[in-house]
């Protein structure tokens, strides 16, 4: 399957699960240390990447529902399930969804309940991309610290580079998070939770704290100074310091 990838490493199963726009490619900077815990696979989430679903119009049961079937025809389960942003929701999703299928969870930068956030804040900071990229080195340099993980997200077309992703599916899948209580599916989460947060995050301030705390299955809060958004671009080696500390807790390493 092209949504699919599988990066290889042996024994437990870990599934990483990227956040809006992205696509399962952009992990493979930390897949690479990720395998010496495991067997790492990713999957492009819907409207992503290469996934076969386009169009909109799905809950975030449906993802979650997607991240299942994947565990279970690759026999990853119980598999540590590794999430940024839209990726941490969806793995909380099938944390709650499907426990058995689920040994850990990792959250990066997002909040549960969002509710009263709109969209249209974001439309203005998307369209003033420069939109066709003229390289994946023009890429690279406009989105700094992030260049890396962008230049996964584009694809080249005949005028340029654009996102893989459609933005109308983007902003109907993010749609959602504006209109939903999250916390709910949170407390029906029976495994341990790390929960990493960037020090400038742009959640709701408190929300990403009280993860391990209104889990039923505890774990772990980090704040990882200087970082934005996309923590394990910004503070890469912070970031592998708390998820290999957290794997070798629940592996036994």
């Amino acid at each position: 399957m092209a949504d699919v990838i599988d990066f290889g490493g042996e024994g437990a199963g870990i599934l990483v699960l990227h956040g809006l726009m992205g696509r399962a490619r952009t992990w493979w900077r930390p897949a690479r240390w990720l395998t010496g815990y495991g067997h790492v696979v990713g999957l492009d989430a819907r409207g992503h990447g290469r996934s076969p679903h386009r169009g909109g119009g799905w809950r975030t049961e449906d993802f979650a529902a997607d991240a299942a079937a994947v565990v279970r025809s690759r026999d990853l389960g119980p598999a540590v399930v590794i999430g940024h942003s839209m990726g941490g929701l969806h793995a909380l999703a099938l944390a709650a969804s499907a426990p058995e299928l689920v040994r850990a969870v990792v959250v990066e930068d997002f909040a549960p309940d969002q509710r009263g956030r709109t969209v249209d804040t974001w439309r203005d900071h998307f369209d003033s991309w420069p939109v066709p990229f003229v390289s994946l080195a023009h890429v690279r340099e406009f989105f700094g610290s992030a260049g890396d993980y962008f230049v996964e997200c584009f694809e080249e077309r005949e005028d340029g580079y654009h996102l893989i992703a459609d933005m109308s599916d983007v902003y109907d899948i993010a749609a959602e998070w504006g209109e939903r209580d999250y916390w709910p599916l949170v407390e029906r989460v029976n495994c341990p939770v790390l929960a990493i947060e960037a020090e400038h995050t742009a959640m709701p301030a408190g929300q990403i704290a009280q993860l391990p705390v209104r889990a039923p299955g505890g774990g772990h809060h980090l704040v990882v100074p200087g970082a934005t958004h996309l923590v394990q671009a910004d503070a890469p080696w912070v970031y592998r310091g708390a998820v290999e500390a957290f794997l070798s807790a629940i592996l036994g390493r």
